[in-house]
């Protein structure tokens, strides 16, 4: 829809920029016009107040921009007016790009005071987005030294907040050599390393620069901005840097944004309430967007750093030279995956790294080519935004819950892409676990638990399984089974990733193999044992209700598995409190599935028996006697409660269902012996009821003792018909007498 034109004569603007950059009445509208055309028809009261804005900010513009020396704020009002004027539309709608080359200039210059250049740099919030010649005019004066020491430590925190929003980057990345010689300064150090690592590339790295780097080391000792800066150096060219770095590197920096943070949230607020028609051009090449958070900005894909033309030619011979040798191919124009495959050795990853979570060819990219430095940039930068925009962890954060789940879902989906969890978020869980409620972004969490990489149980136990535990045993019914449910996919994870790796090993590799597969076992068996720990415990909290029983079972029949599926030995079976509430439950499809779990232990049992007899297999893990002695007594139970009817007398394990018969007895229940087999068993007895009246229609009396004898194989059959393949194979594995039967009627059939 075209706006209405006015008659009114366009004002005369403050020219401080090139021709081709976004004016002032296209910031005042809060969208892109035609300087051309005039503008018809009444203003609405918006619009008027937008026009007095306009003219008070560019009445500021030309103030400061023929502003003098020694000018006291206290004594000057008119002073005092334009900062004012730029401080309120600055903080509240963000300036426009014609106003940064003005006011970073008068900042930096030193014709004022330290007072009012703060001021002013801290109002310097965009609207869309930061012309870079206007930054590289600002380090001009930055490197003449006519501004204060704070002055320039100021700017290089508010470059490192405002970076997403320059549009190039080329020639900032050429005074790279600049703010490297400012690592001098020991104050300005840990933000000059946060800045060097958003501009480093490969060819930055320089032999000068480690021994410098080193040296800092040296003097300061084991920084983490230092080091965060070695770790990418080394990445880049492991044959320059030989020192030894810690595997895990925490590459945390002093957080640069607090004076912006509430202002860039303000302004994207206010963005968002305008219509998409008439919003600012922001970052990005294809379509008008809303300016999100910081982090969601940087899901789009960014301009790319390459030296631009403003020629249509150019740009077209640019777009279709898909082939050409240039040394970086620009990320933007990657749109299909032939073009992913003909330019993967020349694609430059986007210094917004947060652009990549949701453009699947930078994620094929990332799959295939295993760069380091690509991997330690995205956990950076994820592990600054999931610490600075935890809802919980920071108490302004809470109105921005929906926007911090969009972007927790959106991580959780780039690891199942990748199929690996990041560190950066297992940090995060880590460090927020202790203080979450278990109520916010639930289900976002959750998911990125089931993709915690491996990691020694220590440090599992003290960070997520204490926590987690705590919060378990506290909360809800659907909460606990939400855990359940997060803690199997962790699980089968954990499987998968082995079976990958064991597929990747050659023969050369069998000892780094057995170690790695050693601490595998350990943490997996924790693993198991924790679930089996707080299962148990929720079946009494929760009055063995079915809903929970069923997630518990659904995580033993991945660990039932584990030596056959995932080639994992080991085995673990449940403990009796999951047991035998499986057992007694009166639902018939946990009984059904407790049966099929039993008859994949046995299976898992037995190949491993197999395996260890014939020493056929040089990676080898025993199976200790308490597992075959604990399924043992398990069987025992399950054959007499559903089979044999005598479980009470037969039943070995100390938890188990043994019993008096002179105390059963005192139950006054009739018929106690049978009270669990397959006709009278809770969960069974609604199909022996159908079966009655199938088999006998006129008979009213439901006399379950029909059902023996042949009745008795008619009854199973009928069983097995309703779907209970778990009772099957239970039976037909562990009893003999029905495997014989069944296979005696197939022989007979084939006959």
């Amino acid at each position: 829809m075209q706006r209405r034109q006015s008659s009114e004569t366009p004002k005369q603007r403050l020219q401080v920029r090139p021709k081709n950059q976004t004016d002032l009445s296209a910031w005042r509208k809060g969208g892109r016009v035609d300087p051309e055309k005039s503008v018809q028809g009444h203003q609405s009261p918006k619009d008027q107040k937008n026009d007095s804005n306009q003219d008070s900010l560019e009445e500021a513009l030309s103030y400061f921009e023929k502003v003098q020396d020694h000018v006291s704020l206290k004594k000057d009002h008119v002073l005092q007016k334009h900062l004012t004027t730029v401080e309120s539309i600055g903080l509240q709608r963000g300036l426009p790009p014609e106003g940064f080359d003005v006011l970073l200039k008068v900042a930096l210059s030193g014709k004022l005071a330290d007072t009012v250049n703060t001021r002013l740099m801290k109002s310097l919030v965009p609207a869309s987005v930061i012309p870079e010649d206007s930054v590289i005019s600002a380090v001009s004066l930055v490197c003449a030294s006519k501004c204060s020491g704070n002055m320039q430590l100021l700017f290089i925190r508010w470059l490192i907040t405002m970076f997403d929003f320059i549009d190039h980057k080329e020639q900032l990345h050429a005074l790279y050599g600049f703010f490297f010689s400012f690592l001098q300064d020991e104050k300005m150090c840990p933000y000059v390393c946060h800045l060097l690592y958003l501009l480093t590339r490969k060819e930055s790295v320089k032999p000068f620069r480690i021994r410098k780097l080193l040296d800092l080391q040296a003097k300061m000792g084991m920084q983490s901005h230092l080091q965060a800066l070695l770790s990418l150096y080394k990445l880049f060219c492991p044959e320059l840097v030989t020192i030894t770095l810690p595997g895990k590197t925490k590459t945390y920096f002093k957080n640069s944004e607090g004076p912006w943070k509430a202002a860039i949230n303000t302004v994207r607020r206010k963005n968002q309430e305008n219509p998409p028609t008439f919003q600012p051009l922001f970052l990005g090449t294809a379509q008008l967007q809303s300016r999100k958070r910081k982090w969601n900005t940087q899901l789009m894909i960014p301009a790319s750093s390459t030296n631009r033309t403003n020629s249509e030619e150019d740009r077209k011979k640019n777009c279709g030279d898909l082939h050409s040798t240039s040394e970086s191919f620009p990320v933007e124009q990657l749109q299909t995956f032939p073009q992913l495959l003909q330019n993967i050795h020349r694609l430059e990853f986007p210094s917004q790294m947060g652009s990549v979570l949701t453009n699947p060819l930078l994620l094929h990219y990332m799959n295939c080519i295993k760069d380091e430095s690509i991997y330690l940039r995205l956990y950076y930068w994820m592990g600054q935004t999931l610490q600075e925009e935890c809802t919980w962890c920071v108490a302004d954060n809470n109105q921005y819950e929906e926007e911090f789940k969009g972007f927790l879902e959106t991580v959780y989906k780039t690891e199942c892409f990748l199929q690996e969890g990041f560190p950066s978020c297992e940090e995060f869980l880590y460090k927020s676990l202790p203080l979450w409620d278990g109520v916010s972004c639930r289900s976002q969490i959750l998911r990125l638990v089931s993709w915690i990489p491996l990691s020694s149980f220590s440090e599992m136990k003290s960070h997520l399984y204490d926590p987690l535990a705590q919060l378990f045993f506290t909360s809800s019914l659907y909460f606990k089974c939400s855990v359940l449910e997060s803690l199997k996919e962790l699980l089968q994870n954990w499987l998968n990733w082995h079976v990958v790796h064991l597929d990747s090993e050659s023969d050369s590799q069998v000892h780094s193999l057995n170690t790695t597969l050693s601490g595998l076992v350990n943490t997996v068996a924790e693993l198991i044992h924790f679930v089996g720990w707080i299962s148990t415990i929720a079946l009494r909290l929760e009055n063995n209700t079915t809903f929970l029983l069923h997630f518990i079972l659904d995580f033993y029949e991945t660990v039932c598995d584990m030596y056959l599926r995932y080639n994992l030995p080991l085995l673990i079976m449940p403990p009796a409190g999951v047991f035998y509430h499986a057992l007694l439950s009166m639902d018939s499809v946990n009984l059904n599935q407790l049966c099929y779990i039993m008859y994949r232990y046995r299976t898992n049992l037995v190949a491993a028996k197999e395996n260890e007899q014939s020493k056929k297999k040089i990676l080898q893990f025993k199976f200790s006697n308490q597992t075959y002695q604990e399924y043992n007594q398990y069987i025992i139970a399950m054959v007499g409660c559903l089979w044999t009817s005598s479980v009470f007398q037969t039943d070995t394990h100390p938890q188990g269902l043994r019993m008096d018969e002179e105390l059963l007895k005192k139950t006054a229940v009739q018929e106690f012996k049978n009270s669990f087999n397959i006709v009278y068993h809770p969960a069974m007895m609604g199909y022996a009821t159908l079966f009655l009246q199938q088999a006998w229609p006129d008979d009213t009396t439901f006399n379950f003792s029909l059902i023996k004898g042949k009745k008795w194989n008619w009854y199973l059959e009928y069983l097995y018909a309703q779907g209970l393949e778990g009772l099957k194979v239970f039976i037909e594995s562990s009893i003999n007498r029905v495997s014989q039967t069944s296979r005696s009627k197939a022989e007979n059939a084939q006959v």
